[in-house]
């Protein structure tokens, strides 16, 4: 169920920086309270999960599914190049969040 939480809260993250583009600096009323409300719920989600999940892992999984969900929807949604170095790069995250996720004690 912790993983669950941190998985939620990944995709919240995303929603959260994407609300915060959006916002142009908090200046536009509905992008801005969209952050706030993502922003709220993602850290409470992952501060639930920390009650029972190593710091290290679940925070290296919230920040991969943030980065890696933001960079593709800028990519897909707000016309940001989509370049063989950028997918990599994308897949080096979560290859690297797994790896940490695999070499906690628990596996």
């Amino acid at each position: 169920m912790a993983w669950l939480l941190v998985i939620v809260a990944g995709f919240l993250e995303t929603g959260f920086a994407i609300c915060l583009k959006l916002s142009h600096g908090f200046t536009r009323l509905w992008p801005t309270i969209a952050f706030a409300i993502f922003a709220m719920s993602s850290f409470g989600l992952l501060t639930l999960s920390l009650r029972k999940l190593d710091v290290g892992p679940a925070y290296a999984v919230w920040t991969g599914i943030g980065a890696s969900g933001t960079a593709i929807y800028g990519m897909i949604f707000l016309g940001e190049v989509a370049s063989t170095l950028k997918m990599v790069s994308i897949g080096l995250v979560i290859a690297g969040v797994i790896g940490l996720q695999l070499s906690s004690p628990a596996h």
